[in-house]
């Protein structure tokens, strides 16, 4: 459909305009006292009676002769009883062109609806036109940019819940006809929504239980649709179990039993499947798809062996992997196969039901994952320990290496400074400014000079002993 707003630019007065879509319609005569008696609606009410004839006009005139009745009727106050009737006329075939017959409608609706202010209720019943018209010609392409407008929409109009159910069906319907499997299923859900889960006279009527149906046939026929929680938290569905109890114990298995389980059902309830017209090979290939999610769900050891695929698939081994890979190709489960060691390694999972049962393995399952954290923050602690450890060892063997160094050195020093300076201090004197001495010991005589270096306190007390 067009943008929302939209302009027709005709030029002309209302009588003049009239007067020429009645001469093209063949009934100027009738027309023309009218307009000179100013009875508009009475001429509208010709014009909009005799406008049928206009969808075997030709292809070249056809907009253009409807889009000027219908700025003829958006002139009047009381538009909204003359625009139903033209998109009854819309929705007949287009004998002028059967191929592009279709699409004209099309562009002549979406001018109606775009014309109207977006609070005008006439706006639900152009567009319900345009759902019987896609319907027909099967265009649900025009259609699927538009439903991200409806919940706008349903609010201007301010419909009730009932209006708003049939919408949502009429939708449902139209997708289901273009093959939209997946867009009907959510509009029936939609139209579900709309009973009243507190009134149990609603939920449990004609209309809302055979919605129910509809819808849970459509999930377990869908080769798309694994999670039935959509459904079970509905409480029309949930009405199933007083008015259709067979329906619902089968909904029950598919939402969160198992293969085995179905087997069973089928054993009490033989021939049911074929009888409701039900494809029981659908059914258990979902089934067997649900019974191996579950199987992967509950293992704890994130490898499946299987054998145990197998026996709870009850398919041949060599069968094992097909069935793996279709499992993963329906986004159930991810992970990957080891033929060498026959097991399937499981990266993720699919809780099909979450109940005590599966707050039971989490809490195993974090039971393990703490006592494999606990092992691993232990060794950690251990190596940290060790580490630290070895790097004092490494710090007091680096200590003691340069202790050493620094102990020989200074014996080295010791030992030749002692001759030097070992003996008795004969005299002291003075010459260019230095002070030096003459020791004498073990019969040697020698003079050394006093270092710079010497403590000042030192060389104040030499200086004062030689004066």
């Amino acid at each position: 459909m067009a943008p929302a707003t939209q302009q027709v630019f005709i030029d002309g007065s209302f009588a003049d305009l009239a007067q020429e879509l009645a001469e093209y319609l063949q009934i100027g005569p009738e027309v023309q006292p009218l307009l000179e008696g100013n009875q508009k609606d009475e001429a509208l009410k010709k014009l909009v009676t005799a406008s049928t004839s206009l969808n075997s006009s030709p292809e070249k005139e056809f907009t253009a002769a409807y889009n000027l009745l219908v700025y003829l009727c958006v002139q009047s106050p009381n538009v909204n009883m003359y625009l139903p009737r033209i998109c009854d006329n819309l929705a007949r075939p287009i004998t002028s062109s059967p191929l592009n017959g279709p699409g004209l409608a099309l562009n002549v609706m979406t001018t109606i609806f775009n014309l109207l202010q977006p609070d005008n209720d006439t706006r639900f019943h152009v567009f319900q036109a345009v759902l019987k018209l896609i319907k027909t010609s099967g265009n649900y392409e025009m259609l699927r940019p538009q439903l991200k407008k409806l919940d706008t929409w349903i609010t201007e109009w301010q419909i009730d819940e009932e209006d708003q159910r049939k919408l949502f069906e009429m939708i449902s319907e139209v997708a289901d006809d273009s093959g939209e499997e997946e867009q009907s299923y959510q509009y029936i859900l939609k139209a579900l929504r709309t009973f009243d889960g507190k009134d149990e006279q609603a939920i449990s009527s004609e209309e809302a239980q055979k919605l129910s149906i509809k819808a849970l046939r459509t999930a377990l026929l869908s080769n798309t649709h694994f999670d039935f929680h959509d459904l079970t938290s509905l409480p029309a569905i949930q009405a199933l179990s007083d008015s259709h109890a067979i329906y619902s114990e089968l909904l029950e298995i598919f939402a969160e039993k198992e293969l085995e389980d179905y087997n069973d059902f089928q054993d009490e309830h033989d021939g049911f499947v074929e009888k409701e017209g039900l494809d029981n090979s659908k059914l258990h290939r979902k089934m067997r798809l649900l019974t191996l999610a579950s199987l992967a769900a509950s293992t704890h050891t994130r490898e499946l062996e299987y054998k145990r695929i197998s026996k709870a698939l009850q398919v041949a081994p060599e069968d094992v992997e097909m069935w793996v890979i279709d499992v993963i190709r329906a986004g159930l489960v991810e992970g990957k196969l080891s033929q060498q060691k026959q097991v399937f390694l499981i990266h993720r999972t699919t809780y099909r039901v979450f109940g005590e049962k599966q707050w039971r393995e989490v809490a195993t399952r974090l039971d393990q994952w703490k006592e494999s954290l606990r092992g691993v923050k232990e060794v950690i602690s251990r190596e940290r320990q060790a580490a630290e450890t070895q790097k004092e060892k490494e710090i007091q063997e680096a200590d003691k290496k340069v202790s050493g160094t620094q102990g020989m050195n200074a014996g080295r020093r010791r030992d030749n400074l002692v001759p030097r300076f070992i003996g008795v201090l004969r005299c002291l004197y003075k010459w260019q400014g230095k002070w030096f001495a003459l020791a004498s010991g073990n019969g040697v005589e020698r003079t050394c000079i006093i270092f710079m270096f010497t403590m000042k306190p030192r060389n104040q007390a030499m200086q004062e002993g030689v004066k």
